[in-house]
């Protein structure tokens, strides 16, 4: 196994916790009154956010010569994946609740994560000189 496929098992694996998290134990509030507050938008972007990362790093694992290409292209939706939840979207104003205190934080640590695996594997398959 190439060690530049190694940041895309990682990237993969996180991209499946944020998209099964959003929607489960990572998921933002649930109001009583079964409305949707400005969270709610937040954790759908979460979401799809998830799934470009997905599908990136499932593409990285068979495009052996976009392999540097796909890792940067990665970089800039983990960017986003950082900036959105509170920056990008606003969160509930309360810091109890749960966007805030199990969300944000969650989603802030993942995203950080995939991005420096889509750094380490932009470097090591550019480096590495892979061939198909």
């Amino acid at each position: 196994m190439k060690k530049s496929m190694i940041p895309a098992i990682v990237i993969l694996l996180l991209s499946l916790v944020i998209v099964t998290g959003s929607q489960t134990f990572l998921s933002p509030c649930i109001h009583e009154d079964g409305s949707a507050g400005p969270c709610h938008w937040a954790g759908q972007e979460m979401l799809g956010l998830g799934c470009v990362l997905g599908v990136l790093a499932v593409l990285s694992l068979f495009a052996k010569r976009a392999r540097p290409g796909i890792f940067l292209s990665e970089i800039p939706v983990c960017a986003l994946g950082i900036l959105t939840p509170g920056t990008l979207i606003s969160l509930c104003r309360m810091s109890t609740m749960r966007c805030r205190m199990v969300m944000q934080p969650a989603m802030i640590i993942l995203f950080s994560a995939a991005l420096l695996c889509a750094g380490i594997g932009a470097v090591l398959s550019a480096r590495g000189g892979e061939k198909s």
